[in-house]
């Protein structure tokens, strides 16, 4: 890989890192402090993902690809928490992290690999990013599709905030749809290399939002 794209990668991943810290401050200012178990949700994630994916030999089922990528993003939301927990500094997880996401095994078996980012979390508590690095290769997914997923997703959890998703007044269906199929569509019509990305996808859910 050559210097430039490690530099995109280590930029992509540095700008993740700086909005779960904004999205996980705007549930609580306090949240280094509340030692939430983020690990758990990386194990619990990794089994609804399993469902998406299918393990059932006993019958047909087909891979949601397009779910088992959310799912990954959802988990690498997760991850970044746990290792801004760490107290290492940005620059610091953002080097490690492109060297792990770019590290994987010879695995090829997706379900082989979600058990063994599933164990890492339940055994270790911590975010294996190079079993998630097997999961992206084997579900094709790359860097750069996960941080346009990540960003979008981000975006939505920080518009669901913005309306009333604590207090439960938020609306989950806009026009028949759910709001997670609402950003899949929306997210496709935005260029994700533009500085104003994110507000301009803010912008895109405030207006199919249900008035």
């Amino acid at each position: 890989m050559s210097d430039t794209a490690i530099n995109i990668q280590q930029h992509q991943i540095k700008q993740m890192l700086a909005m779960q810290d904004a999205m996980n401050s705007k549930v609580s200012e306090t949240w280094r402090e509340n030692n939430y178990e983020w690990y758990r949700a990386i194990w619990v994630e990794c089994a609804e993902m399993l469902d998406h994916h299918g393990w059932k030999w006993w019958k047909h089922q087909e891979i949601d690809v397009p779910q088992v990528q959310l799912e990954l993003v959802d988990i690498f939301h997760f991850g970044l928490s746990l290792r801004l927990m760490t107290g290492a500094s940005v620059d610091e997880i953002s080097t490690e992290l492109t060297q792990q996401l770019a590290q994987g095994s010879d695995e090829t078996d997706f379900k082989i690999a979600l058990e063994a980012l599933a164990s890492s979390a339940v055994t270790h508590k911590s975010f294996n990013a190079n079993a998630f690095c097997d999961c992206m290769r084997l579900i094709n997914m790359d860097l750069n599709e996960l941080f346009r997923q990540y960003v979008g997703k981000n975006t939505l959890n920080f518009f669901r905030q913005d309306h009333g998703y604590k207090s439960g007044s938020y609306i989950k269906i806009w026009h028949g749809k759910e709001d997670n199929e609402v950003l899949a569509e929306v997210v496709n019509t935005l260029d994700a290399n533009a500085d104003n990305f994110q507000q301009d996808l803010y912008q895109a859910l405030e207006n199919n939002y249900p008035k």
